[in-house]
């Protein structure tokens, strides 16, 4: 397994913020915050242009596993790590508590989700309905969810201010993007290769900024290595506690082979991209937004690795 650049890219992008937290601390005068929000509407923007509506309104009839997808992406994930809460004792325990639940309120991830499900020969135009329509779930629910405890620690946490926000940065390009999809998506299938280059830009950029401004705050002046650790074994355990629970779900329902490889991989995953897209909305006024992605990367770089070699081996079989 060779090491992702992609992934190479956010660790490197995580020890330049902590090198040099100036450029992307909140007194910094360079605009990275105008610069990150119309990034994140150019990729929303092109999103729309490649989301096919033939495609989803096809998707609706497998409609079992698409419960079990978003069941497991929106609810069983969540009330996995939810169950932990009443046995927290310090306010340290509950940040790292809460930037575990972040990670597990998340959407699915798109574009791996479904390359992942193609290599293991699953049911591959279920897996672009629920990749592409879990985003969009996720505008609604993951707010939802944060905004459970997020108020404890925002003050100035507001439902309306973070719906707005998220509309004008995400709702209204993938809207403006549909809207236009006749005319470029030759052209955005054409330069796909750049397109993701830029998408993958926006969020290391993000990422730094998020790291810049908690290292020059001070957030992780209190973390020990054992913290880290332990965020490493947590995410893992929630990965495989997720999938494990998806596949005797798919057994239960008796799923055939396509479709419970689609519900593994689609179900079990989480997006970095809307990750680092929320966390910027969320967390907006707080210096903690790089400690809240630290799982998320962590669970990234894990599910790439997994997922591949498990991908993999279904392929082989199939």
């Amino acid at each position: 397994m060779k090491l992702d650049r992609f992934v190479s890219a956010l660790f490197i992008a995580v020890a330049v913020a902590w090198f040099f937290p100036q450029f992307g601390a909140a007194q910094s005068g360079i605009p990275l915050n105008a610069i990150c929000s119309a990034g994140i509407a150019l990729i929303f923007f092109f999103y729309g242009v490649k989301l096919s509506p033939e495609k989803i309104k096809s998707g609706l009839k497998n409609w079992k596993l698409h419960v079990v997808i978003q069941s497991a992406t929106f609810i069983i994930c969540p009330l996995l790590v939810l169950i932990a809460h009443p046995f927290l004792q310090t306010k340290h325990q509950e940040m790292i508590w809460l930037s575990v639940f972040f990670l597990a309120a998340l959407p699915s991830t798109v574009s791996s989700s479904v390359v992942m499900v193609a290599m293991a020969k699953g049911n591959l135009p279920a897996a672009i309905f629920n990749a592409s329509i879990s985003g969009l779930i996720g505008i609604v629910l993951t707010p939802l969810w944060m905004g459970l405890f997020m108020q404890q620690q925002q003050n100035n946490f507001d439902f309306l201010q973070i719906y707005f926000k998220l509309m004008v940065e995400i709702i209204l390009p993938v809207v403006a993007g549909i809207a236009v999809q006749r005319g470029i998506a030759h052209w955005a299938a054409r330069y796909g290769k750049q397109l993701a280059l830029f998408d993958k830009s926006v969020i290391v950029l993000i990422v730094y900024k998020s790291f810049a401004e908690s290292f020059s705050d001070g957030t992780f002046s209190g973390m020990q290595w054992n913290d880290l650790a332990m965020i490493c074994v947590i995410t893992i355990v929630l990965f495989f506690t997720l999938y494990g629970i998806i596949y005797l779900i798919s057994i239960l329902l008796a799923f055939n082979k396509e479709d419970r490889i689609t519900a593994l991989f689609c179900g079990s995953k989480k997006s970095l991209v809307h990750g680092t897209v929320f966390s910027k909305v969320l967390f907006s006024n707080a210096s903690f937004a790089g400690f809240m992605l630290l799982p998320l990367m962590i669970f990234h770089a894990f599910q790439l690795f997994i997922v591949s070699y498990i991908a993999g081996r279904f392929g082989r079989k199939a």
